[in-house]
């Protein structure tokens, strides 16, 4: 997918970009390849995969929503995905990002102050240690390859506001992971509201009904040994 590519499939779907944010994007890839050959950032580093694979794949979940004045949080950012380019597009949106590699999260900074991005918060650990912090204060919570639905669902949910939106970014392996989180979405009291699919995967939208049970998450030793 070439930059005008890009920039004009986001057009179909209620997105235009100004000249400033096609500059960030820009920006952001050039960050991107250099730091890449340093550090392992993505396998995906050639400008027209990076655009198609991870700038439009992370915007897409945000067809046809608004973003700008929600809370956000991106769980394993890793390289910035989909957090980043989300936030490039709806700059009024409050993100948090909680990762637990701290090289790539001084990558984030970086790129944060030289896309000159504000009201991001960069939170270093792991999820399930910022779930009293975090409790039910999200609109949206995201992750992208993290860990199989039915452990990220653990992870994820204390975070989300009640009737708030976990957005789960899957490949091909969706639906099996899907069927493995019944348990999963019943513990929590999570409704499927929403599933995309895409060309190498589907991006799933879960609603949360009720406040979540102050057990969860679990310790992540007992939550990968025992998924729920």
């Amino acid at each position: 997918m070439t930059k005008q590519e890009f920039y004009l499939k986001l057009e179909e779907n209620g997105i235009s970009l100004t000249q400033n944010m096609k500059n960030q994007f820009d920006m952001y890839y050039q960050m991107l390849y250099k730091y890449n050959q340093v550090m392992d950032l993505t396998n995906v580093i050639e400008e027209e995969q990076v655009y198609e694979r991870h700038f439009y794949d992370s915007i897409c979940i945000a067809f046809n929503k608004d973003f700008n004045n929600k809370t956000l949080c991106d769980v394993g950012s890793g390289a910035g995905f989909p957090a980043i380019p989300l936030k490039i597009v709806f700059p009024k949106m409050k993100l948090v990002i909680v990762d637990s590699l701290n090289k790539r999260m001084n990558f984030l900074k970086e790129v944060i102050n030289e896309l000159k991005l504000e009201d991001i918060t960069i939170d270093i650990g792991r999820v399930e240690e910022k779930a009293d912090k975090y409790r039910e204060h999200f609109d949206y919570v995201t992750a992208r390859a993290v860990a199989r639905l039915n452990i990220l669902l653990e992870l994820c949910i204390p975070l989300v506001k009640v009737n708030g939106t976990f957005i789960s970014l899957k490949g091909i392996q969706g639906p099996t992971e899907l069927e493995e989180s019944k348990n999963a979405l019943k513990a929590l009291d999570v409704t499927l509201n929403q599933t995309i699919t895409k060309e190498q995967g589907y991006n799933y939208y879960f609603v949360k009904q009720s406040k979540t049970n102050k057990k969860y998450p679990r310790m992540y030793s007992q939550i990968k040994n025992k998924p729920l």
